[in-house]
């Protein structure tokens, strides 16, 4: 019988879950044994997994899981080095040439498991069947109005919090841009007709933001882009792959531009393939 285990995230700020309860009943249903981990941060209680028939276990307990056991969860495992002996199925961020992905795929190899990466996972057609869609967007463009909002106030954007639900988040930031005194700013998407761009460009026309939106046939001719340098913000919503031309060159630290804030949702700097030049690291803040 195929073991799914769901392991609690140890992401710092990770609250999200790959399988919900009802997803959960599904499997088993279809004769899938699942086992939940307890956690202290999940957006899900315990309580909806284990009303399914879920069996549960105690957070972060997955390494002692059975050996035939499947881990499931969304993003990084902790960087302790240690041998992985189970099939995995996670966000690896191991394929695109990026430093921690190789000491992932070592672990990988001294222990015997498998990664079953999600960013890879496709169908017959070749269409990803995980992916961070809509909401990714939605959320990813909101913070990136809270930059620009800040930015209004001669400030950098502080730690973003938890909101009960869509229509929270919409009240508060339309409080927080018209506390700006100024005009809404200007943006543009990239990748606009994909699942995470359209969620950036609703959260954009919600709040009255003029928005241009871009997919691949506008960045076809494979730049440079300097209608980009032209907005206040622009949001970054691509799937970045081999041949994935340059969107905000390293230039644009020091050239005339507009913008000021890059929404990166993708958020994958390290990448030999990142189409933004100007950061290869993440921000961190404690």
């Amino acid at each position: 019988m195929t073991h799914l285990w769901v392991r609690a995230e140890q992401r710092a700020n990770e609250e999200r879950v790959g399988l919900t309860p009802d997803g959960a009943k599904a499997l088993l249903d279809a004769g899938i044994r699942v086992t939940v981990e307890h956690s202290s941060v999940r957006a899900i209680p315990i309580d909806g997994y284990v009303a399914a028939g879920c069996e549960t276990a105690t957070e972060n307990s997955w390494p002692n899981a059975p050996e035939n056991a499947i881990i499931f969860g969304l993003k990084e495992l902790p960087e302790d080095g240690t041998p992985l002996p189970h099939k995995h199925i996670l966000f690896g961020h191991a394929y695109k040439g990026q430093p921690s992905g190789q000491i992932l795929l070592q672990r990988f190899k001294a222990g015997g498991g498998t990664l079953y990466d999600l960013e890879y996972l496709v169908d017959e057609t070749g269409r990803r069947v995980a992916a961070f869609g809509y909401w990714a967007g939605f959320a990813g463009a909101a913070v990136s109005l809270k930059c620009w909002a800040a930015q209004q106030a001669g400030g950098i954007c502080g730690p973003v919090g938890v909101y009960t639900g869509k229509d929270a988040l919409l009240d508060d930031l339309r409080k927080t841009l018209d506390a700006t005194n100024t005009p809404r700013p200007t943006t543009i998407v990239i990748g606009a007709l994909g699942r995470v761009g359209s969620g950036a460009s609703d959260l954009c026309q919600a709040m009255g933001v003029t928005t241009t939106k871009w997919d691949m046939a506008e960045t076809a001719s494979g730049g440079p882009f300097p209608e980009i340098m032209q907005h206040d913000i622009f949001i970054n919503c691509i799937f970045a792959s081999p041949g994935t031309p340059v969107f905000v060159p390293a230039s644009a630290k020091t050239d005339p531009r507009k913008l000021g804030v890059i929404g990166d949702v993708a958020c994958d700097p390290d990448s030999d393939f990142s189409p933004r030049k100007v950061y290869d690291q993440t921000t961190t803040s404690t």
